[in-house]
């Protein structure tokens, strides 16, 4: 690939940031090679693209259903065949395995299908008038401008799970991707322009988060944000959003717990758990950090998720062979050595990994060994804040009852499993458990037609991705009709 500069698409037509400005993206597996240079955009950059998604809501807003429905099923197409050249630039901005980027794309074909049939599903209310010759009605309409700030460990399928239920709501969109991983974004882009969708329905704006996302939530003509990344990030998106009353919805950290505890496959318990932790490099904020599990099990549980740990194969996310990519960036390398350091001092077990991997093609990357510690209490910091790495903890307790206390000791709440063959203890935990997400007896892997957000500092607004998006990209409007005296 080679290392071209790429624009910003604002009202159907590529160009450069206001100042001309770019910085580099450099690939986080080999950082000798440069994946792209993007515009460093302003203020007035924002404000072009939201003064266009603007001008182009006032038509799009009344376009038919079915009609926006048919731009997004020429999408669909559109992704499916590019889904391999997608992955690859998946695989080289953000460093996961070639093979998950392309499950990635392909979930984003699969995903938008349910999208794109909301379209005649944005259902209202007819409720009975106490008066005569007076009916009541409740109908759905758009907000209006969207914006749509996606994080970079899932840059196909983040940005379009937002921009396309807020095009089949009637929204228009501006979309802001990850610094580290904008190059994913355009190639979205350049198949909306394909897809034929007019001009202003979608636009993109590259650059600092800082620079750029306050005037994106700040702009008046903004009337929702949607936001996924770190609960730091979301409270001052919501503090900003908060000053005019415009619509959030926050997908935010997670410091997700699983329970084990009277199972009787272990085995099946740590090859699900290891799975649910290590994909991405632990990148995920649906990933398992805390194993919480009874004293009983805890000796064959951790060994079990050892084995299968030191045997993850790590490298260049491009070699079939890979498990596990590098992390994406230098600063999360370190904040990742930083929190593992501070297990050992407060006196945890090191059991696998615990270092950065360096020799041959590892010096040019960021590369964490998976790793394992146990021994951890519920006071520690790795049992408490979110690592995003390919770091797992372990906590041993003596009851399902202090399981479940530990579980919700933590500013957190997005998902939580257990694997248990206790019918009662299953249904305990879905109950008493602080999170938007249960999985009982299975890993923390959501399904593109099922709500997906998270409680506590979590998440705030309306579910995305499932029916509850049409309660974030729309406001009710309640119509009252005499129709007779």
């Amino acid at each position: 690939m080679a290392a071209n500069t790429y624009l910003n698409y604002i009202n159907g037509v590529w160009t450069a940031a206001s100042t001309n400005e770019t910085y580099e993206v450099r690939n986080p597996a080999d950082t000798t090679e440069v994946v792209g240079r993007f515009p460093l955009s302003t203020a007035d950059d924002v404000d072009r693209a939201v003064e266009a998604a603007h001008a182009a809501f006032q038509s799009w807003r009344k376009v038919p259903a079915s009609e926006r429905a048919e731009y997004i099923y020429r999408y669909i197409s559109l992704l499916d065949e590019n889904k391999s050249q997608i992955a690859e630039a998946l695989c080289k901005e953000q460093g996961k395995p070639f093979k998950e980027a392309l499950t990635e794309a392909t979930r984003g074909v699969k995903e938008m299908r349910f999208v794109a049939g909301e379209a005649v599903r944005l259902e209202g209310i007819t409720l009975p008038s106490d008066r005569v010759g007076v009916t009541n009605t409740v109908v759905r309409v758009p907000i209006g401008v969207v914006a749509a700030i996606s994080p970079w460990n899932f840059p196909v399928l983040t940005p379009i799970r937002k921009m396309f239920p807020a095009l089949i709501a009637g929204c228009t969109v501006v979309l802001k991707p990850a610094t580290n991983t904008p190059l994913t974004s355009v190639l979205l882009m350049q198949l909306a322009e394909k897809a034929g969708l007019p001009a202003g329905t979608v636009n993109l704006v590259m650059g600092s988060g800082r620079t750029i996302g306050d005037a994106l939530v700040r702009h008046p003509l903004v009337k929702g944000i949607s936001f996924t990344g770190s609960t730091q990030v979301g409270r001052r998106i919501n503090q900003l959003a908060a000053e005019n009353f415009k619509k959030v919805q926050l997908e935010l950290g997670g410091k997700n717990p699983v329970v084990v505890a009277e199972y009787g496959n272990l085995a099946r318990a740590a090859t699900e758990i290891v799975g649910s932790a290590f994909t991405n490099a632990g990148q995920r904020c649906t990933a398992i950090s805390r194993v919480i599990v009874l004293d009983k099990h805890a000796e064959e549980l951790e060994n079990l998720m050892a084995q299968q740990i030191a045997a993850l194969r790590v490298g260049n996310g491009m070699d079939e062979s890979t498990q596990i990519g590098p992390v994406v960036s230098e600063d999360s390398l370190r904040t990742i050595e930083s929190y593992v350091k501070s297990a050992v001092d407060e006196g945890a077990t090191m059991v696998c990994g615990g270092k950065r991997l360096t020799g041959g093609a590892f010096d040019n990357g960021y590369y964490y060994a998976p790793t394992l510690i146990t021994h951890v209490t519920p006071e520690m910091t790795v049992a408490r804040e979110e690592i995003f790495g390919p770091v797992l903890v372990v906590i041993r307790v003596s009851t399902i009852e202090e399981a479940i206390r530990v579980a919700n000791d933590t500013e957190y709440g997005l998902t939580a499993s257990i694997f248990t063959d206790k019918f009662e203890w299953a249904l305990d935990f879905m109950e008493d458990v602080e999170s938007g997400m249960i999985h009982i007896n299975n890993g923390t892997i959501s399904e593109g037609h099922m709500p997906f957000g998270g409680v506590k500092n979590s998440g705030l607004g309306p579910y995305s991705i499932g029916q509850t998006n049409k309660d974030f990209y729309t406001d009710l409007k309640v119509v009252y009709t005499q129709y007779k005296s």
